[in-house]
């Protein structure tokens, strides 16, 4: 499956995404390609999607009301500081769970190229809507992130996954495929951005407390042979019509040792407030209890 829109070549003409509908929506010069290839039934799900993640991602209330929804949120502004203060020069940025393409129409506005991947429809298309309406050169790919084998290896100057959309990839393994794809796209020098919620960080939340005294009871109790539907930091919960909602929460430590493995070098991790505005103060007093999250910086 190959698209050309004269500027972003960097789907593969050799490969094929894994996905349940290869859908491009490319907006090129005020105009809108949509190409459609077969895919697996609906019914199927993809490796490392929930139930719940599936009904999110086709879910078109959440889509409409994203915006708005999270008009002021505050992480949103804090994580578009980072990324300025470390994107330089302008370059081809990759967003890995785009949604409706906060992150990347703030980049274009600037100068920069955006190739926007998710699996909700609904998501691409007002991204693509956004981008029609401002000429920015914005293209979208409906797709599995564990499965990006149409993407060209050494195509993209940036990545980013931002606002948990890691968290969302259920199982390990899947999580590491994942991050090597993110390597193997990214140039040589290139940047990766990711932010992952705090597992520890339920400690301050009457119910995020039973959560984790179930999880450590049964990781005692199970030791090495924990359900292997079930991790450590695997979180079920209710979102916005979505009953059994997906999220991985990570410790501070295997944070780390899950970009180690995908080959990444850690140029700065940042923890996060409670607010998730700015960084954690006094990160040194219990930091990887307290933080609210994490935004790292990869190279």
């Amino acid at each position: 499956m190959y698209a050309e829109t004269g500027y972003l070549p960097v789907l593969s003409a050799r490969q094929e995404c894994g996905i349940i509908l290869a859908y491009i929506l490319i907006s090129n010069h005020r105009r809108v390609i949509v190409l459609h290839a077969s895919g697996r039934p609906e019914w199927q799900l993809p490796k490392g999607v929930s139930r719940g993640v599936w009904q999110y991602a086709n879910a078109e209330h959440i889509a409409a009301s994203y915006d708005q929804y999270f008009s002021e949120n505050r992480l949103f502004a804090f994580d578009q500081d980072v990324l300025e203060r470390h994107f330089d020069p302008p370059g081809l940025v990759a967003d890995f769970g785009a949604g409706t393409g906060r992150a990347l129409v703030a980049l274009a506005r600037r100068g920069f190229r955006g190739l926007a991947v998710d699996l909700s429809d609904a998501m691409l298309r007002i991204v693509a809507e956004k981008a029609q309406a401002e000429d920015l050169p914005i293209q979208c790919l409906r797709a599995n992130l564990v499965e990006l084998d149409c993407l060209d290896s050494r195509s993209v100057d940036y990545d980013v996954c931002l606002f948990s959309t890691l968290g969302m990839i259920r199982g390990r393994e899947n999580r590491d495929r994942f991050l090597a794809h993110v390597r193997r796209i990214l140039k040589p020098g290139g940047l990766f951005v990711l932010h992952v919620h705090n597992f520890w960080y339920n400690l301050y939340d009457p119910g995020g407390r039973r959560w984790l005294a179930r999880q450590l009871r049964s990781a005692v109790l199970r030791g090495e042979v924990l359900r292997r539907e079930v991790e450590l930091g695997d979180k079920y919960f209710h979102y916005r019509g979505i009953p059994q909602m997906f999220l991985h929460t990570f410790t501070q430590g295997e944070l780390v040792r899950t970009l180690e493995r995908a080959g990444f070098r850690i140029e700065e991790l940042i923890p996060l407030s409670v607010a998730r505005q700015s960084p954690l103060r006094w990160p040194w007093l219990a930091g990887r209890f307290r933080a609210n999250g994490w935004i790292v910086v990869g190279g």
